[in-house]
């Protein structure tokens, strides 16, 4: 019978607690409670084991399909005044309170009890609050974040098992919307194959590039192989099973043939080429890569498959915000349209009938008239080394496509004629920051004698953009606020004066290496410039004019790029810089420095390396809020370096290398023979560096004292006039177990130094010995360290053999950056072992190997991503032509470094604007024989050779400089 006035007890029990009937004292187990909700005290509830609701009957059969079908039906309880319920406590009182009106929250750890709750009891009031939670959770950015990657998984499971698609479906959008930041969580590799398959094969799917897309999968099968390993144990010796583990192994694998390989960049591919379930994906896509690009070489008209085209398409969406192409120089302007076509039928004819056009670098004007897509969110696109793009067409259809742009980054394209600059930023009025590097010159790196010099102009090249209408009229006011042109030897100061006319918001520029402006030119640039806050303008002719001009300017400090103190704000003698690096600049004296220091309070990042700095002006720098600070081969003293840094307590980066007065002696130690300055180097308790960059002026006792400070340490460099010693190495070790960048210059090493380095420290990722002496053996590389990726081996292990070799490919096996210089006693053998053992290398010099070339140079050509080559005294057996084979056949080269020695024919050819591909520079030293110092009387006098000169050739987009210079260049 209905229970009095309507109302019925439900009794819920959590059946994940001990049963109440076996505790001793039952009445403390069980709690009867009444709907008036607003009494209920939680805490003091679910301390018990059972707890009894009264509650009205007509409301549960209201609200829930459950109590509907048990109290209103033909089962027993319909009859009875108790209903016994077994369920989590917590959550089933929530699940009375919405019965009865209350909100109920959800949040990442309630939502899949209450929507199995609601599952089980037929609440649909509550499963599309549970809906409507997550639905606003996923779309909405900011409360987004508040969401892990582990509970889209625990989600998208719950979803899978219940046959709730809507769950399952919000998930795998979230996650294929937002595949960057699944990518950054560590819980990636976690992720169930079946997710992880639907999320890239979502329409939705927003990665920055294939690039990232494919080291994510890699990376989850490369954590999910073990498993699968052990599965396939399980399934040894039964026939059956073995050929189910095979299609098992298959479908795990062949998640890789959603990337779209041909737009993976080749330092990418060639890096990964030894992984064994990608070598196949990776032989295959190189291939197409190395066709695609010779059809284009020997013919510009070449016609690419219309099938292949569809592969090629670049993955956008209206969620993507940065798309990064750089280091894919097989992509096409007609790529970049291809992909930002709609999906209608004009775009699919569009896309039958572009691979029955050309491909030529020069795009035609009709594609620039197609209808395009417009991606609102997009904000960075970086197509640097993209050597077959068109700039003129493809910087028009971004301009019709983003909209709301704010990044270019370009670098590394040589025939960007400089006087398009202003065309192309008058044409993004919302673009704010421009990336144009180039390499700088070589001859700038050293000071060089001059022996002959001559250039060739280039010939004359379609340029990238229509200028006339742009030089017929004052171009627009410009956004820009960030301007990199680093290493463009022909940019000058008409392109300066063009920039300070329209870039009234300009707060960073880099044009470090442009050795074309002049110092009126950099002077005038920063007085029209009031809101430069940033300046890199290392090795420029950045001198006296500039730095008046520095200290005279009239600023507008009222921009949110600059934290200025109020302390400051009313002062008129301060440079309102944060960022000053002019470095090898050799107009500047003393006096000018002095100026510029004295004004300096607002910096925080400062380069001074090769200038006549000098004490006085270094004492006379106010600020305190320094976080780099590079004085490398200046004349500055130990006193006046720890006066800054004791002032700097932020200082993070500190470079003295070759500041030999550091350790000079003071006046008042002169009569004591015991003291050393240089043990004495302390930086005080609250600097915590993280770079550290000495030579003179650090011993094992300063390093001692610099122990508190050096926790954090994660790169040194120790060079000439240090002596640390293997204590002082070994003492590395233990005190900076956060290095990642190790660099021995002049030092006594050992194999227990070396075995301490690679054993110790497990993030280690650049390790340089160069030059050192002692007792270093091949026991010295045992070590297996994956994390490495740069190695340099210069003129310390000259017992190294092929084998030796061997081992430092199997232990040090992700390397992209070689230099060995000095092991005598490698064979033409090591060529194979290099190419076969390190395939993604974008580096390599080899100097006094041994018979490294003595066969020929083939299998360096199997480093397709390689950009930088020096080869010197390896054997005479490099063929005349290398220089222009190697251009051709690797499509990255920019600098190629070879001597005379070294050629078969005794030259080489040399390329012009037409064969040199992406190369920037080729240097060729040329050696004569001396004779030995030992010249008995009776001993007839050998020759060795020795360094004569060198020839310089370096390309911009207007002219070949040509350049034969004293010094030995690398």
């Amino acid at each position: 019978m209905e229970g009095e006035d309507g109302w019925v007890v439900i009794e819920c029990k959590d059946p994940n607690l001990l049963d109440h009937e076996e505790l001793p004292d039952v009445s403390n187990q069980i709690i009867l409670i009444s709907t008036a909700i607003s009494s209920w005290d939680l805490q003091s509830i679910l301390t018990h084991h059972v707890v009894r609701v009264k509650i009205n009957r007509t409301r549960l059969i209201e609200q829930s399909s459950y109590f509907r079908s048990l109290l209103s039906g033909n089962f027993s309880e319909s009859s009875m005044f108790c209903v016994s319920i077994q369920w989590d406590l917590e959550i089933f009182l929530h699940i009375l309170r919405f019965i009865h009106g209350c909100h109920t929250e959800v949040t990442s750890c309630s939502f899949i009890p209450l929507c199995q709750a609601a599952l089980y009891f037929g609440l649909e009031r509550l499963a599309l609050e549970c809906k409507s939670w997550l639905s606003d959770n996923i779309m909405n950015d900011e409360l987004s974040s508040q969401l892990k990657l582990d509970d889209l998984t625990n989600f998208w499971e719950f979803g899978v098992e219940h046959a709730i698609d809507w769950i399952s479906g919000l998930c795998i959008d979230h996650v294929a919307r937002n595949f960057m930041w699944a990518l950054s969580c560590h819980t990636f590799v976690d992720l169930p194959y079946r997710f992880l398959v639907s999320c890239v094969k979502h329409p939705h799917l927003t990665v920055d590039s294939e690039r990232h897309l494919c080291d994510g999968l890699l990376s989850w099968l490369r954590a999910n192989m073990k498993s699968l390993e052990q599965t396939r144990k399980a399934y040894d010796g039964e026939s059956d099973d073995s050929e189910q583990m095979k299609i098992i192994t298959h479908d795990w694998t062949s998640i890789l043939e959603e990337v779209h390989v041909s737009l993976l960049p080749l330092w990418f591919i060639m890096g990964n080429f030894r992984c064994s379930y990608f070598s196949i994906i990776a032989n295959q896509s190189v291939a197409a890569i190395m066709k695609l690009l010779t059809k284009l070489s020997k013919d510009q008209n070449s016609i690419v498959d219309a099938r292949d085209q569809r592969n090629r398409k670049i993955r956008l969406t209206e969620y993507s915000k940065k798309l990064d192409l750089s280091g894919c120089p097989q992509i096409t302007s007609k790529d970049l349209f291809v992909s930002v076509l709609p999906k209608t039928s004009v775009g699919s004819l569009f896309s039958e009938d572009i691979g029955k056009k050309s491909v030529d670098r020069v795009c035609p004007k009709w594609l620039l008239h197609l209808p395009a897509m417009s991606f609102k969110a997009m904000m960075e696109i970086d197509i640097s080394q993209c050597s077959l793009l068109h700039l003129g067409a493809v910087t028009k259809c971004f301009q019709k496509s983003f909209p709301f742009l704010r990044t270019l980054r370009m670098a590394y394209f040589l025939d960007f004629e400089t006087k398009s600059l202003c065309q192309l930023i008058d044409n993004y009025s919302s673009v704010l920051e421009v990336d144009l590097t180039v390499d700088v010159s070589p001859l700038l790196s050293s000071n060089v004698s001059v022996l002959y010099s001559d250039s060739v102009s280039s010939p004359a090249l379609k340029s990238y953009f229509d200028v006339s209408p742009c030089c017929e009229r004052r171009p627009h006011v410009s956004n820009i606020t960030k301007l990199t042109l680093e290493g463009r030897s022909d940019f000058s100061d008409e392109e300066l004066h063009h920039i300070a006319e329209f870039c009234f918001s300009l707060g960073y520029l880099n044009i470090r290496g442009c050795i074309s402006v002049t110092d009126d030119g950099i002077a005038n640039l920063i007085l029209r410039c009031r809101k430069l806050h940033s300046i890199i303008a290392t090795e420029t002719s950045f001198g006296r004019h500039s730095a008046s001009a520095l200290c005279s300017r009239v600023v507008d400090i009222d921009y949110p790029q600059m934290e200025i103190d109020n302390k400051y704000a009313k002062l008129s003698d301060i440079i309102y810089l944060q960022v000053l690096h002019i470095g090898s600049c050799k107009g500047l004296n003393e006096n000018s420095l002095a100026d510029i220091l004295s004004r300096g309070q607002m910096l925080k990042n400062l380069c001074l390396r090769d200038t006549s700095l000098v004490d006085q002006a270094l004492y006379r720098f106010p600020g305190s809020s320094l976080e780099f600070l590079d004085v490398s081969n200046t004349l500055v003293s130990r006193d006046a370096l720890l006066h800054i840094v004791l002032k700097n307590p932020n200082l993070r980066y500190l470079e003295a290398r070759g500041c030999k007065n550091v350790c000079s002696n003071q006046m008042e130690h002169e009569e004591d023979s015991s003291f050393h300055p240089c043990d004495n180097f302390f930086l005080g308790q609250e600097c915590k560096l993280e770079k550290l960059s000495l030579g003179w002026g650090i011993s094992f006792l300063s390093l001692y004292n610099l122990v508190p400070t050096l926790r954090s340490l994660k790169s040194i460099n120790v060079g000439l006039g240090g002596s640390l010693g293997p204590e002082g190495l070994t003492l590395l070790c233990t005190s900076c177990p956060l290095l990642e960048s190790v660099t021995i210059l002049f030092q006594v090493i050992s194999d227990t130094v070396i075995v301490n380095l690679l054993g110790t420290l497990r993030n280690l990722q650049a390790l340089s010995l160069c030059y050192c002496i002692g007792d270093v053996s091949p026991l010295s590389w045992k070590h297996s360290v994956p994390s490495l990726r740069k190695l340099k081996l210069e003129r310390v292990t000259p017992w190294m053999t092929n084998d030796d070799l061997a081992l430092l490919t199997q232990n040090f096996s992700n390397l992209v950056e070689l230099s060995l210089i000095g092991c005598m006693h490698l064979g033409a053998g090591s060529q194979q072992i290099i190419s076969s053992g390190w395939p993604g290398l974008i580096s390599l010099h080899l100097e006094d190997c041994g018979a490294v070339t003595a066969d020929g140079t083939n299998h360096l050509f199997n480093l397709k991503a390689l950009e930088d080559l020096l080869l010197r005294h390896n054997g005479p057996a490099i063929l005349k032509n290398f220089i222009l084979e190697a251009a051709s056949r690797l499509p990255m080269l920019r600098s190629i470094s070879l001597d005379w020695c070294d050629a078969s024919e005794g030259d080489f050819d040399l390329p012009n604007f037409t064969d040199k591909y992406s190369l920037s520079s080729v240097k060729i030293s040329r050696c004569k024989l001396q004779k030995c110092t030992l010249d008995l009387q009776y001993i007839k006098a050998q020759k060795r050779p020795v360094h004569n000169e060198t020839l310089v050739l370096e390309w911009n987009s207007t002219r070949l400089q040509r350049t034969v210079v004293k010094e030995r260049i690398t």
